[in-house]
């Protein structure tokens, strides 16, 4: 049953990366780990797989539509990824099994990844539930900082797996002026270069099982085309704002479990 239910959630997070132009992918460490059984760190590497493959095929969609700044994107791109690939070579692969012990307090690195990973959906969904829109800055952003800032939002993405929309569709707007529906639309494509190149930086530090990988990113590629035909139909502002709601209980509930379980 708890089979089902984890491909199931792969045409969900497919059908929310449609939907929303981001946010789905926030579901795939929880679906794999809790539904699936996967160790974490296999998790995090195969979520950036699976998120990659289906924000692929979303920016084909997106592109299509005009929605895609591909100049700005690989510009984008090219900090986070470097910063992702090398996570997911050397750092996470060199995080010790047992990172401290505080007395009885014992911190694992399964532990540290999940936790981590809560705060980051916890961000993610206060993003989503917030009313405030991004505007447009006047300034003129500095480009050492803004390099810097992709950087570490790559690190992030690295160590949990997580497609990272939440902190790059305010980056697009903020700092490279993108009108809304093309920051998301760009988003979507810098998640697939992202993604997938980080992956590439998990290959030979873990085994992976090809065929369910295949299998599960072709649900959620299902689910991406049908969440961009839905988005038709759909408002998208509510839409967005209850999966906030979800996703904030899920942080919740994962924090729950790995403190106090």
């Amino acid at each position: 049953m708890e089979e089902f239910f984890g491909y199931f959630g792969a045409l969900i997070i497919g059908l929310v990366l449609g939907l929303t132009g981001g946010g789905g992918s926030i579901l795939t460490v929880p679906v794999l780990v809790y539904l699936l059984g996967i160790n974490p760190v296999t998790a995090t590497a195969y979520s950036l797989f699976i998120v990659g493959t289906t924000s692929a095929f979303g920016t084909i969609q997106n592109y299509r539509k005009g929605l895609v700044e591909l100049k700005t994107g690989v510009k984008f791109a090219l900090p986070s990824l470097i910063a992702i690939y090398l996570t997911r070579k050397l750092i996470v692969p060199r995080i010790p099994e047992i990172i401290f012990t505080i007395g009885e307090i014992t911190v694992t690195k399964n532990f540290f990844i999940m936790a981590l990973f809560a705060i980051v959906m916890l961000l993610a969904a206060l993003s989503m539930i917030s009313d405030k829109k991004a505007e447009k800055s006047t300034a003129m952003p500095n480009a050492m900082i803004t390099i810097l800032q992709i950087f570490v939002v790559g690190i992030i993405i690295g160590l949990v797996g997580a497609g990272g929309g939440f902190l790059i569709i305010p980056a697009l707007v903020y700092l490279a002026k993108l009108p809304m529906k093309k920051a998301v639309g760009t988003s979507i494509f810098i998640i697939a270069i992202n993604s997938l190149i980080g992956f590439t930086g998990d290959l030979g530090n873990i085994d992976i099982d090809w065929s369910f990988l295949f299998i599960f990113s072709f649900i959620s590629i299902l689910g991406i085309f049908a969440g961009i035909y839905l988005n038709k139909f759909i408002n998208e502002k509510n839409l967005k704002k209850g999966f906030g709601w979800f996703v904030l209980t899920m942080s919740i509930l994962i924090l729950t479990k790995e403190v106090f379980l």
